[in-house]
């Protein structure tokens, strides 16, 4: 059995459940590698990564990279003589980072690959309507994603379920992957299997302001789908418009209605607590929605101040 001196790596909330999971099993953390602090928000103030925050908390060496080339970071790098680095939700690193431990470098990812390789795999497995995903640990190679599989877990995915949601079970069932793969590499019993490409791999790409837009034209459940694979962040959006007004209008839960009706695409119905919007195959009920420069709000607390008319329509 061979001591392992780890080198974690990563951002967001995400990999903070990841290395809590390390830390509480006494595995020897010797540094803690995140992205460079960035302004934010309206008053532009600096922000430190959800990582951050964990290291200086629990005293773990830091280092914040703006080059992962740099000479410096590369000797400090060395410096901590780690035999293994783990790869969570960080950025692709270059071959001489990634072959710099004797153990490798291994990479937890939120799908079941090789399915979902990308930026955003847990919105995506939502967006395309999979019943289950899952996570995987994988050596890292000079791609993204591809390299030598570990182990994976597997998970399904509920009809309602939105990405936050999911997002905090894939923290668990990845917590117990890791958990699993250091186990492997520390009695030295690791067994991968090589990725296949095929034709049929689907891709988490990453998200932006053209992907995240509802289209009115599809299924019902393709846009129920899309609402609950970006909420709560970055959430779905549209067009409202009414009364010659245009609002760029957030959606952060809705359902779906299957029913036949004569009204026209996109066209918005309202009641005194319920919002409708007419597809080709039923409704979309919007149940919590966000308008701009307004707080996240209920569909029958919107109705309270805000009137739409019989030609309201959702673009």
């Amino acid at each position: 059995m061979e001591k392992l001196r780890i080198v974690f790596m990563g951002t967001p909330e995400f990999a903070v459940g990841i290395l809590d999971t390390i830390i509480k099993n006494n595995y020897e953390v010797v540094g803690v590698i995140t992205a460079v602090d960035k302004p934010a928000g309206r008053g532009q103030k600096i922000k430190y990564s959800a990582v951050k925050e964990y290291a200086l908390e629990h005293n773990l060496r830091l280092l914040q990279p703006s080059n992962l080339k740099d000479e410096t970071f590369l000797e400090e790098l060395q410096s901590l003589k780690a035999n293994l680095q783990v790869v969570v939700a960080f950025r692709m690193l270059p071959e001489v980072v990634w072959r710099m431990p004797k153990l490798g470098t291994f990479n937890l990812h939120a799908s079941l690959l090789p399915n979902y390789r990308g930026a955003a795999p847990i919105n995506w497995a939502i967006i395309n309507g999979e019943t289950k995903t899952g996570v995987t640990t994988f050596f890292i190679d000079d791609k993204i994603d591809t390299g030598a599989m570990i182990l994976s877990r597997e998970t399904t995915i509920s009809a309602d379920e939105n990405a936050g949601e999911l997002h905090d079970r894939l923290m668990v069932l990845g917590s117990e992957a890791v958990k699993a793969t250091l186990a492997l590499i520390e009695n030295v019993a690791v067994v991968t299997t090589i990725q296949v490409d095929h034709s049929e791999i689907k891709t988490a790409y990453k998200l932006n302001r053209d992907n995240c837009k509802v289209d009115w034209t599809k299924s019902a459940s393709e846009i129920h789908n899309l609402i609950r694979g970006l909420s709560p962040y970055p959430a779905a959006w549209c067009y409202f418009k009414d009364k010659g007004e245009e609002w760029n209008v957030k959606l952060y839960e809705a359902k779906v209605i299957s029913e036949a009706h004569s009204f026209n695409i996109g066209q918005i119905i309202t009641s005194k607590k319920e919002i409708k919007v007419a597809v080709k195959d039923g409704f979309i009920q919007i149940l919590s929605l966000q308008l701009p420069g307004k707080k996240k709000m209920l569909a029958h607390e919107l109705l309270n101040g805000v009137s739409f008319s019989e030609r309201a329509q959702a673009e």
